[in-house]
């Protein structure tokens, strides 16, 4: 149960819809190492820590069978080439070690894997359609806890939302995860299978940074709006919540990514399993960013409203003293 103060629906105060330049102002004027405090405060006491970690969950459940569906796409396409691409993708994106072999022998055996790719496919589709659905879900959840919002929506209609958002924003979430974490794999195998040249490559590489991460940040910024139990603001003054959540995200996935390589005791010590821990880990600490992120939408709005404290008051100490006495 959360114990962060509900935040009031200001976009009503005065008839204007706020924005970006409004939240920026706000901030600057409260200072901003204040509203990462209270917005911090405002994640803790609004279970931001246990729904962070139940959205990783469903996070992790999503992605390896979108990349399973993936791997029976490479096996399922006729045409070499395009085969090739996508399995050099999937093989960059893919946890653990091994998936090399089995999927250029995917790509190369078609007679014996076309069946089995097809299964995957369907499969692999299925199941993350399902996954991200709770994963849209759970982030009604946490962004409702954060915003001090004790109750769901009734389940027909969260699932019924988490299932249109789930539809309306697979497609971008995909394509920026994929320009981002496997943009430079696809650049690799378009020069090599199509004939990229240097130049192409290279622009290719500079490119995929700023539409990838413009592609994810208004995607959150959609999801801000769309997800809470609340009337939200417009999505310029959420796309400021968005942009922190992604910049913490690709802070953590560079830093994790570091330590992975870097380390020489990492693979060693989960062997087989480093790729799985290592996408546990990036799924738990992109998810906290998540809902930073919405936490300081929140904290920004709550100050607009005249809501300095973040927390309700400690219900246990007034029941402790009484107690001692």
């Amino acid at each position: 149960m959360t114990t962060a103060r509900t935040v009031p629906v200001t976009t009503e105060m005065d008839g204007d819809e706020l924005d970006a330049l409004d939240a920026w102002h706000l901030a600057r004027h409260h200072g901003l190492r204040k509203i990462a405090v209270e917005s911090f405060v405002r994640f803790r006491y609004g279970d931001g820590f246990t729904n962070s970690r139940a959205l990783a969950l469903q996070a992790c459940l999503a992605v390896v069978p979108f990349l399973l569906a993936l791997t029976g796409l490479a096996a399922d396409i006729d045409e070499e080439r395009p085969a090739r691409v996508v399995a050099h993708v999937v093989d960059s994106l893919s946890p653990g070690a091994g998936e090399s072999d089995a999927l250029t022998s995917a790509v190369e055996d078609s007679d014996a894997s076309e069946a089995a790719g097809e299964v995957a496919l369907a499969f692999g589709l299925a199941f993350a359609l399902v996954s991200m659905t709770t994963a849209m879900a759970q982030v009604e959840r946490g962004a409702n806890r954060i915003y001090g919002i004790r109750r769901d929506r009734k389940a027909l209609a969260k699932y019924g939302r988490a299932a249109v958002l789930t539809a309306v924003l697979a497609g971008p979430v995909g394509t920026g995860f994929l320009m981002i974490v496997g943009g430079r794999a696809f650049g690799e195998a378009m020069a090599e299978g199509y004939g990229w040249s240097d130049d192409a490559v290279l622009w290719w590489n500079v490119l995929r940074w700023p539409i990838g991460l413009a592609l994810l940040v208004l995607t959150i910024a959609v999801l801000l709006d769309h997800a809470p139990r609340r009337r939200q603001p417009a999505l310029s003054w959420l796309a400021l919540g968005s942009g922190i959540a992604v910049l913490l995200s690709a802070m953590a996935t560079v830093g994790l990514a570091l330590y992975v390589s870097l380390s020489g005791s990492f693979g060693s010590v989960y062997g087989p399993l480093a790729g799985i821990f290592a996408l546990l880990l990036w799924a738990l600490l992109s998810s906290i960013a998540l809902f930073l992120g919405t936490a300081v939408c929140a904290q920004l709005e709550a100050l607009r409203a005249g809501q300095v404290d973040p927390v309700v008051d400690d219900p246990g100490r007034p029941h402790a003293r009484t107690v001692d006495d």
